[in-house]
């Protein structure tokens, strides 16, 4: 269980800092020579996924891909909640059980 919550949590995390810099690049829309954010995510070595954001090379919004990033990101984050909520549920029943 314990390698299943931390991959959710990192999961949890991937999806909140895509959301941040989607949300960071729509309010920053208008800036003058502003570089969007971008979000690397790969596969982490021992399971889960690691991002980090890098600047794009060219000033420019993208408003439609923002928003698609925004939704996106809430969806993975909704999953990986539940996944979450669903090793609880488990454990708390498994527990009760063995009791």
């Amino acid at each position: 269980m314990n390698s299943l919550t931390s991959i959710a949590s990192s999961g949890l995390q991937s999806a909140q800092l895509r959301l941040n810099a989607a949300a960071n690049n729509v309010a920053n829309a208008q800036t003058e020579g502003y570089r969007r954010d971008v979000v690397q995510a790969s596969a982490a070595p021992a399971g889960g996924v690691s991002t980090r954001v890098d600047k794009a090379l060219q000033p420019g919004a993208d408003l439609a891909q923002d928003l698609v990033a925004q939704k996106s990101a809430t969806y993975a984050f909704k999953a990986n909640l539940r996944v979450l909520q669903t090793a609880d549920d488990t454990l708390g029943r498994l527990l009760d059980v063995r009791a």
